[in-house]
Order: structure tokens, then sequence, then C-alpha cells
């Protein structure tokens, strides 16, 4: 493994932490003995291609720094290639850090850990979801958790998780279940309505929202979890429940797991990672072994 680590990093993730971020994760490794090279692209398709030349250049790590969107771009980088992926998490959500075990919003602790792994060749390969040429790590949102997406991504103002907050309330305000088909591993497709279907090849999504509680990145399955037909009082009813992964328990909650999802519903956008895949219909499959880790 080459002593040369490049760090690629989001400096606008969690409102600013990206920026500072890079320099204690980057101390920890130079003082680990580790050479230390840090991008910062333009836009993030600038960033993506610095990165892919980082990894075809034979990096000996490529560190992602920021939240689970710049994870997701260092995915794209490293996926299906043997070049590890350290995660140093920083961003609002970090669902990705969370589901491997991995340090968040302590940027000097994961450089650490970073560097530990990397020196005693402790890397782990997990699974990923991939739509298309695309790979995701957490979750393949779609339905009413994406319709709050697209409408917060919409919304010049507030800033942070506060636009989204009120995003949720007026996509409340028009709430109906979706019709959807859901075919899983290529068997019979289902018709239903839904309030949103969750493909998780982890946890969690939003920062803790444990909407595919059972999901585990290192069993070659998706965990997928389907909100039925539920009306407004009962979802303001469970959605609390969603960050202890109790919904779940819900009757009007079904949780399947399988290798391949096809999705189709009118009017929906796919999310993964927090970022937009594009609209349904997409069909997402399960990679085990996708990606090899640097932690514990």
């Amino acid at each position: 493994m080459s002593s040369e680590i490049t760090i690629v990093v989001n400096p606008t993730a969690g409102r600013g932490r990206g920026a500072h971020a890079a320099q204690p994760a980057a101390s920890a490794l130079r003082a680990a003995g580790f050479q230390v090279r840090t991008l910062v692209g333009s836009s993030a398709a600038d960033a993506l291609a610095r990165a892919r030349a980082a990894v075809a250049e034979g990096t000996g790590a490529l560190v992602a720094v920021g939240g689970d969107g710049m994870v997701n771009l260092a995915l794209q980088a490293v996926a299906g290639t043997r070049t590890p992926l350290g995660v140093v998490a920083v961003g609002t959500g970090n669902d990705f850090a969370r589901a491997l075990g991995l340090p968040v919003r302590d940027p000097a602790a994961a450089g650490r850990v970073t560097a530990d792994a990397l020196k005693g060749a402790r890397l782990r390969d997990v699974d990923l979801g991939r739509v298309g040429d695309h790979w995701f790590g957490t979750v393949l949102a779609s339905g009413f958790d994406s319709r709050v997406n697209d409408r917060g991504n919409r919304m010049r103002w507030p800033a942070g998780r506060l636009k989204y907050d009120l995003a949720m309330l007026a996509e409340l305000a028009a709430f109906r279940p979706f019709p959807y088909r859901i075919t899983l591993d290529g068997g019979e497709t289902r018709e239903i309505e839904a309030t949103l279907v969750a493909v998780g090849n982890g946890a969690s999504y939003g920062g803790g929202m444990r909407i595919c509680p059972g999901a585990d990145p290192t069993d070659g399955l998706f965990d997928v979890t389907v909100v039925g037909d539920c009306g407004r009082a009962t979802l303001l009813r469970v959605f609390p429940s969603v960050y202890r992964g109790g919904h779940v328990r819900h009757p009007k909650v079904s949780v399947y797991r399988a290798v391949s999802v096809e999705l189709a519903a009118d009017g929906i956008t796919g999310y993964a990672d927090g970022e937009p895949l594009g609209p349904l219909p997409l069909t997402a499959r399960c990679v085990p072994g996708a990606v090899r880790i640097v932690g514990p």
C-alpha cells in the first residue's frame, strides 16, 4: 500500500465544519508517517474527477471529509476497486459513519482511527447499493421523505435542517399515499398504496432516523421498509418512533429482504445517501463487498 493518502474535502459540510475538519485529520495521518494530499474541487464533478484520478494513480487510501454527500461522492471513485475508503464524518447526517461505528464530528479521532487502521491493515469489505452506474451506502428513499427533500431543495430560506422541517410541514398539508409497483428479486410485482418505500443497505438516514433498523451492510441484502397507506394522523404518531426503529412494529409497516428492488411510482424522485438519483422507476441492486472501508 502506498504511504500517500488522499483527502477529499467538502468545505461546506456541516455549515463549514468540513473546511476545518481536514486539518486535524491530516495532522493525525502525518503524525503516523503518511504523506497527505488534500483535494478540494471547484464543484462536485471536479472533486469526483480529482478523486478518481487519485485512485487511478494508486493512492494508498481515499479519505472523505464531510457528510454523507461527500461519502457518496467518494464511493463513486473507490467502489469496485481495492482502494480503501476512510471517513471523517463532519456533516449534518453522518449515517454512513454511524452504520460502521466510525467517529462522528470528531475529526482528530477519525484521523487517528484511519491512521491506526491503515498501519494495522484493519480493513473490511462492506456492501453497497447500485442504481445504474451510481453507488450508495445508506438508504434509497422514495415517497413522502423524498418529496420533503424535493421541496426543501427548492427552498432558498431558511438554511440548514429548519428548511427541511418546514418542507415536511408543507408536504404533510398536501399528504396522500402514492400508488407503487414493487418487484423484489425479479418476482411477482406488488401494486400497493404506500407512504414511502426505503431500501436500506444501512439502517438510518436523515441524521439517525432508523428507517431500516435491521439493515446490515455486510449481509449481501437490502432491508426494504414499506410504510403503507396511513393517514396524516397515523404518520405523525408513528414518525417519532423512527429514531428508535420502533415504527417497524406498526401494522401499516412491512419489512422485506432482497438483493434487487424495482420501484415504480409516478411523480416520485429517488434519493440515495441524501442525493437525488432521478425519477422512479429505479432498480437497486445490493453488491456484496463492493467497497473496502478503513476502520475498526
